[in-house]
């Protein structure tokens, strides 16, 4: 995630980063001008139309098509920005939730093997979960007598692991079962955010939304050359890139950031999240 001054605007203006639509958006940007300018050559040297022609009024068309891509883009990028939001906020009740159980346990055991066992085990579910939203491949033995690698689904295994370490507690009457209840409470909590963070993972935006924007971007850029070149003439070249960019830009931010725990420049620092619960963890136990 890209950190920056929000105040300072000025340099937004002149700075680019690999982040960019930009860069990503030039080859067809190219393309874009090329065919505008072919346009426009073969309109203002060899098709001469009559004044009274209809075909100089096509602008019409793009002036109330203009305000319905305009609907669609505001949506495209408010739904992508939920997302975005929803997985913060996820992400922030698992610090939370990480915090409520180190701070429970550190008062509640006695004992410093048990308590270092959570102190490694706690931070291990954020850094597992983080890969595993990731489709990273976490092939590491956590524990000497404990190996997730070839368990599918490694953050059930390290929920089902810290369970088991506090039943264990309990049968052992280290613990008391109203201790019981309440750390299990903590425990399913973690259960319920790894849900949530797969089910905006698992759900992209409907593919005949998605694809139909792109299509109605595509083509309501290819049109603009034959409505504005009699007005414009040549500068229509210019005319027609930046409206691309500012609609092919805004859709290309919405693909982005609608899933927020990948390795783009804005997705969610989850890495960093997770070595601060590890942080956290560690000081409270």
């Amino acid at each position: 995630m890209i950190s920056y001054n929000p105040k300072d605007w000025i340099t937004f203006i002149f700075r680019f980063h690999k982040a960019e639509t930009f860069r990503k958006l030039i080859p067809m940007m190219i393309f874009i001008g090329l065919y505008s300018a072919g346009i426009a050559y073969l309109e203002i040297e060899y098709w001469v139309l009559p004044e009274d022609s209809h075909v100089k009024n096509i602008s019409i068309m793009h002036g109330m098509l203009g305000f319905v891509i305009s609907l669609l883009l505001v949506f495209r990028t408010n739904t992508a920005y939920d997302r975005w939001w929803e997985g913060r906020k996820i992400w922030g009740s698992l610090v939370n939730n990480s915090r409520n159980l180190a701070l429970k346990l550190a008062v509640i055991l006695q004992e410093e093997s048990d308590r270092t066992f959570f102190r490694k085990v706690i931070p291990s579910y954020a850094s597992i979960l983080n890969k595993h939203l990731k489709n990273e491949e976490t092939s590491k033995q956590l524990f000497d007598d404990v190996d997730i690698e070839h368990h599918k689904h490694r953050p059930n295994q390290v929920a089902k692991i810290l369970f088991q370490k506090i039943n264990d507690l309990y049968i052992s009457k280290k613990i008391t079962g109203d201790q019981l209840i309440i750390l299990n409470h903590e425990i399913q909590s973690f259960t319920d955010i790894c849900g949530a963070c797969e089910r905006i993972k698992n759900t992209p935006i409907p593919y005949s939304y998605s694809a139909f924007i792109k299509k109605f971007i595509f083509f309501y850029v290819m049109t603009l050359p034959f409505g504005y070149v009699f007005n414009l003439g040549y500068f229509v070249i210019p005319v027609v890139i930046f409206t691309f960019y500012v609609l092919a830009s805004l859709e290309l931010i919405a693909e982005e950031i609608e899933d927020p725990f990948g390795y783009d420049a804005n997705d969610l620092p989850t890495k960093k999240i997770s070595e601060n619960i590890k942080r956290h963890v560690e000081e409270l136990l």
